[in-house]
């Protein structure tokens, strides 16, 4: 046996590498929405396969770079880019003819390889269709069946969230979260900056936010109890590493939109700037995880002002059309019992509940009037507020999406059930994952969410703009967690957000069984339930 098994060695060594190039699939994630293959002649490319784009085109520049780096990564094969390549080549073309910014075509024939968009965008998303179709392994040649791909992606908001105000992250893992969601083909990072635990980003004008609104005195232990660790944890990013931050991502044709929470969740603006709360304080940031009862205050003139300075300095660092300005889980306690706000809601005919429409009313008008929309949570809701106001629904898809339908607003839907990424990935809770969570949502229950119901008409579904997965991240501390939580489930809401094919879980496991190798080749950490062979049991070794 043995000598039969160094002959075989013997045969394989003797055989040219190029035969064991590596394999190449167009069923990757997300799916594209027509895949044609053809019975032509395949295209083979090796180290001397130029990648070809328009001359003097910056972006394009860039996206043959992308091209270039990403296949290096993959296989070690590094084309040669070559703005004059034509046939026998990787081509990067503009054409007007297709039909959206985000859509492109990806042709394969005996003569090259031809990835065409209307816009730069798209066809740096023909790009991630190309890198993700190769197996990934060392190799000298790939070779690519004929074929004509035409695709486009179902909405046109395609976003996650991460949450750096209860657990801070540091430029070069928010870096990595980008390249990540790129990786996914979405098109835009929902950066929470701001919350009770701590303020995340520089104000120029009002420099105690970052000086004592980052800094908390300690951080609860476990599940909000009665132990606390007495440790300061605080961080924030200056105004030049958030203008980094935008540039990296629009690099990849992805918008940053930055999330400062208000009326509530301003535990650490108060304890900057108590004159702005109902009581005047004294205010700490918070320790504890959930809803505090101390928030902005309706009847203060200097409230307004301060929130249109801040945003004033946001709107100068993040570009975005959308400035999310939160709006949930705002108590109405100290309103009801303080004589500002009480004035300010006799003078309007206001209700507790209806009294936040108020605040947000004068906050929106504001930031219109700089070019700029803003998005809130689904309960901003509970005021008249404009329609002009993008709702991001976290309540559910039903009775909140129908509402700000009906009211004339644009929908994103972020419902708790399927898209909060902090959720446990396994039935068995937390005994055997990273860190505590209260509910579960595995991959599976991501892929099947349908974000346009038939419970909503025809003219609720063309106001949903696209759908978003959160991770808040009280109970995730570190990258490796952050990785943890959001892959393989990224995936599957990869295909929720571009694809509109009938749903197959099979079909779909098949193609993330190969998409998994680029979380292995960028050694990202991912929750391996779906493949049981590839866990560690935590008793293992332990005695």
């Amino acid at each position: 046996m043995k000598r039969i098994l160094s002959f075989a060695m013997m045969l394989y060594l003797a055989i040219p590498s190029h035969l064991f190039a590596a394999s190449v699939s167009y069923d990757v994630v997300p799916l594209p929405n027509r895949i044609v293959l053809k019975n032509g002649e395949s295209f083979t490319a090796d180290a001397s396969t130029r990648v070809g784009y328009p001359a003097g085109n910056v972006e394009m520049k860039r996206n043959a770079e992308f091209l270039r780096d990403y296949l290096r990564d993959a296989v070690g094969i590094s084309f040669i880019l070559d703005s004059k390549a034509k046939n026998g080549a990787i081509r990067l073309v503009l054409d007007k003819k297709i039909n959206g910014d985000e859509a492109y075509t990806l042709t394969v024939n005996k003569k090259g390889i031809v990835v065409a968009g209307r816009t730069p965008r798209g066809v740096f998303y023909g790009i991630q269709t190309l890198r993700k179709s190769v197996s990934v392994g060392k190799t000298t040649q790939l070779t690519f069946p004929a074929v004509e791909i035409a695709d486009a992606p179902r909405f046109c908001y395609r976003g996650m969230m991460l949450d750096c105000s209860r657990h801070f992250f540091p430029i070069s893992f928010v870096k990595k979260y980008i390249d990540i969601i790129a990786m996914h083909n979405m098109n835009t990072f929902h950066w929470h900056l701001s919350d009770d635990q701590g303020w995340r980003i520089e104000i120029k004008k009002y420099p105690k936010l970052t000086e004592i609104g980052s800094k908390r005195t300690g951080t609860v232990l476990g599940f909000n109890s009665m132990a606390d660790d007495s440790t300061e944890y605080g961080g924030f990013y200056t105004q030049e590493e958030a203008r980094e931050i935008v540039r990296y991502a629009a690099e990849r044709f992805i918008t940053v939109i930055p999330e400062i929470d208000m009326p509530g969740h301003m535990k650490a603006a108060l304890t900057a700037y108590p004159e702005l709360g109902c009581t005047g304080g004294p205010y700490e940031v918070g320790h504890k995880w959930g809803v505090y009862l101390d928030v902005l205050c309706l009847g203060n003139d200097k409230v307004y002002k301060f929130c249109e300075d801040v945003l004033d300095e946001i709107m100068q660092i993040f570009p975005a059309k959308y400035i999310h300005i939160g709006g949930d889980e705002t108590p109405t306690v100290r309103w009801e019992k303080c004589p500002k706000c009480q004035r300010v809601m006799k003078q309007h005919n206001l209700k507790p509940k209806t009294a936040q429409g108020y605040f947000t009313n004068r906050i929106e008008k504001y930031v219109l009037s700089k070019g700029h929309s803003i998005i809130g949570w689904d309960e901003i809701l509970d005021g008249d507020i404009d329609k002009s106001a993008t709702i991001m629904s976290w309540r559910g898809t039903g009775d909140a999406g129908l509402k700000a339908t009906e009211n004339g607003h644009d929908i994103i839907m972020s419902p708790t059930s399927c898209c909060y990424f902090n959720f446990c990935q396994s039935k068995n809770g937390p005994m055997h994952e990273p860190t505590w969570c209260d509910g579960f949502i595995d991959t599976e229950k991501v892929y099947n969410f349908e974000p346009c119901p038939d419970s909503l008409s025809a003219r609720a579904k063309s106001r949903i703009l696209g759908v978003q997965a959160n991770l808040w991240t009280e109970y995730i501390t570190c990258p490796e967690v952050v990785e943890y939580m959001l892959l393989p489930r990224m995936a599957a809401l990869a295909d929720v957000q571009w694809s509109t094919g009938m749903k197959d879980f099979a079909a779909f496991r098949k193609r993330l069984d190969r998409f998994t190798s680029f979380y292995d080749l960028y050694y990202l950490n991912y929750a391996k339930h779906l493949w049981p062979e590839k866990m560690v049991s935590p008793w293992k070794d332990i005695e």
